[in-house]
C-alpha cells in the first residue's frame, strides 16, 4: 500500500474518530432515536451523503457537486434533528432557519461558479486516486457535523430553554458575517466576469479592507450560530463550541486563506501593486484601506 493510500485512509478513521467523540459527549443530554442517540445519527447522514455521492464523483471524475452536497448536506442534517425531535422551540427553529438560508445562498453560488468556471483545480490530483478523493470527501462529512455540532446539540438536548437577549445578539452577529460573506463573494464573481479585469486580482470593495472578507464572514456566522446555541447546552454538550473554532482553524490554517495566499503568491508575486495590497491589507479581520 502506497503512501499516499495509507495516509487517506487514515484521515478517513481519524474523521470518523472525531465525530464519535463529539457524539459521546453530546448524546447524555440528548434525545434518542430507537436507543441510538439523535446527534449520532446526524452525524451518520452527514458522512453517509458524502460517500453515496462519492461514487458517482469518482465513476465520472468530477467535482462538480461537492460544494452542492456538503450545502445539500447542512440542510438535510439539520431538518433530521428537527424532524424527530419534534422542536418547535423558538431558539430551534431559529437555528434552523439560519442555517438553511446560509446554506442555501452559498450551495447555490459555489456550484453556479463551478459550471462557469469547468471546474475546480484543487480537485486535478486528487480525482484519479480513489482512496484520496473519498477521503476528501469524508472530511466533507466531519466538516459539516463539526460546523453543524453545537446547533445539533441545542435543537437535540433534552433541555429547552426560553429564548433570550443572548439569542438575539447571536442573531445580529449571524447577520453581520451573511452580509459580509454575501457581498464579498458577489464583489469577486462581478470582478471576475468583467474581462477588463482578467489576469488581475481584486482589490476593491470588501477586498480593499481584508483578503480574505469572505472567510471572516464565514467565521462570525458560525460564532454567531454557536452563541444562540449555548443557552441550551448542558455538561458535556459545551464540547461542540468547538464549532466556530473548527471553522476558524480550517479556514485560516489548513484549506481556506493558506491555498488561496500560496496560489497568489505564484501568480502575483513580485508584482508590486500586489505586494503593497498584501502589505497594506489584513489577511483576514477588516481593516479600512490606508488613504
Amino acid at each position: 500500500m502506497d503512501k499516499i493510500t495509507l495516509r487517506s485512509l487514515l484521515v478517513i478513521v481519524i474523521s470518523c474518530a472525531i465525530a464519535g467523540l463529539i457524539v459521546l459527549a453530546a448524546s447524555p443530554q440528548g434525545v434518542y432515536l430507537n436507543n441510538i442517540p439523535l446527534i449520532a445519527v446526524c452525524a451518520g447522514i452527514a458522512f453517509a451523503i458524502q460517500w453515496i455521492v462519492f461514487i458517482h464523483a469518482y465513476l465520472k471524475q468530477t467535482e462538480v457537486f461537492y460544494d452542492l452536497t456538503g450545502s445539500i448536506t447542512y440542510i438535510t442534517v439539520v431538518i433530521t434533528a428537527l424532524y424527530f425531535t419534534g422542536a418547535d422551540d423558538n431558539r430551534s427553529l431559529l437555528l434552523a432557519g439560519l442555517i438553511s438560508i446560509w446554506a442555501l445562498r452559498l450551495g447555490s453560488f459555489l456550484f453556479i461558479r463551478i459550471l462557469q468556471d469547468g471546474g475546480d483545480g484543487r480537485f486535478d490530483d486528487i480525482k484519479p486516486n480513489f482512496a484520496r478523493f473519498l477521503a476528501t470527501w469524508t472530511l466533507q462529512g466531519l466538516w459539516v457535523f463539526l460546523t453543524l455540532c453545537a446547533a445539533l446539540a441545542a435543537i437535540t438536548s433534552r433541555y429547552v430553554e426560553p429564548i433570550g437577549s443572548i439569542a438575539a445578539i447571536g442573531a445580529a452577529i449571524w447577520v453581520l458575517g451573511f452580509a459580509i460573506e454575501s457581498f464579498a463573494d458577489r464583489q469577486k464573481r462581478d470582478f471576475r466576469n468583467d474581462k477588463n479585469n482578467n489576469g488581475k486580482f481584486i482589490n476593491t470593495g470588501l477586498w480593499a479592507w481584508s483578503r480574505h472578507p469572505n472567510y471572516f464572514g464565514e467565521i462570525v456566522i458560525w460564532i454567531g450560530i454557536a452563541i444562540i446555541a449555548a443557552p441550551a447546552l448542558h455538561g458535556w454538550q459545551w464540547a461542540t463550541m468547538i464549532s466556530p473554532i473548527f471553522v476558524t482553524l480550517l479556514l485560516t490554517k489548513v484549506s481556506g486563506v493558506p491555498l488561496l495566499e500560496a496560489r497568489s503568491d505564484k501568480k502575483w508575486g513580485g508584482q508590486a501593486d500586489y505586494e503593497a495590497y498584501k502589505r497594506d491589507t489584513p489577511v483576514l479581520v477588516p481593516r479600512p484601506p490606508k488613504k
